[in-house]
């Protein structure tokens, strides 16, 4: 009898110990807490990017197209992309047509039809869509773009923002013999034929006649004589974009011509349009 009037009393005390435990808890105030939300970082598209990319040249090519008229398509149907590549970012409109057309088959390779990747660019970092493909090795990582539009503009800023492709933008922007040689140099392909071929591809097609229409008479105007010095001075609304535009130079011979470093001009500044001597 006592030793259950014992267990009882423990029991009991148990009983009151949790309840005043679970009340101390109750009353215990919550740390207010910040929720931060960091919203994803999104890269935004160029405004000088087309919204679609019509392909509709290339897609009503009858079934038994020669290959030169499924060049001829893919040339009219990218050549005005290349060429606002070229005026954007220095890369000649005729090397990026040539790597198009041999990278992706004239738009007819297997990579090229499910991936939009028109130039063979690998994952390396990607953090968008892939795909995998057997190229070198089996199963590959591939970008996969939304439109071909894209692979356009990755392709650009692939060459432009590595340093080993550095060397290529301190060549003449209407030499595509000493572009095609230098992307070689610098690893774009492992083929050992891959200048020659890109060379083919241009002597045959003219292609070489978009860079003569990006650049105007950019080529001409480094023998201009330093006493006709031929200047612009920036109003509102002027981008570095618009201005080369305007005077048909690209955005990298502009900066170069300014000794600029970033995009960023302000009201008032006054750009020269060639290069200056003993500048």
């Amino acid at each position: 009898m006592k030793q259950s009037i014992y267990l009882l009393g423990i029991l009991s005390l148990l009983a009151v110990g949790c309840k005043s435990k679970k009340k101390v808890m109750e009353k215990t105030p919550r740390t207010k807490t910040e929720r931060v939300i960091i919203p994803k970082e999104t890269k935004a598209i160029d405004e000088t990017l087309p919204n679609t990319t019509d392909e509709s040249k290339i897609e009503t090519l009858p079934a038994n197209a020669t290959y030169a008229e499924i060049v001829g398509a893919y040339i009219d149907t990218y050549n005005a992309i290349a060429k606002e590549e070229m005026l954007q970012y220095g890369i000649p409109a005729s090397i990026t047509l040539a790597q198009g057309i041999l990278e992706s088959g004239a738009g007819k390779g297997e990579l090229t039809q499910k991936a939009n990747n028109h130039f063979g660019i690998k994952c390396h970092n990607w953090t968008g869509d892939k795909v995998y493909h057997d190229d070198d090795l089996k199963g590959e990582c591939f970008r996969k773009y939304k439109d071909p539009k894209y692979s356009f503009r990755d392709h650009s800023l692939f060459l432009t923002e590595r340093s080993r492709y550095q060397d290529l933008f301190k060549l003449r922007k209407d030499d595509y013999k000493a572009w095609a040689h230098g992307l070689k140099k610098a690893g774009y392909a492992t083929d050992p034929r891959y200048p020659a071929k890109l060379i083919d591809i241009i002597e045959k097609n003219n292609l070489d006649r978009f860079d003569k229409e990006v650049l105007g008479d950019a080529v001409q105007i480094i023998t201009t004589d330093d006493s006709k010095i031929s200047t612009y001075t920036v109003k509102k609304g002027d981008t570095l974009y618009s201005i080369a535009r305007r005077f048909n130079i690209t955005v990298e011979s502009l900066k170069e011509y300014n000794g600029l470093l970033s995009n960023t001009i302000s009201i008032g500044q006054v750009l020269y349009l060639h290069p200056i001597k003993n500048r």
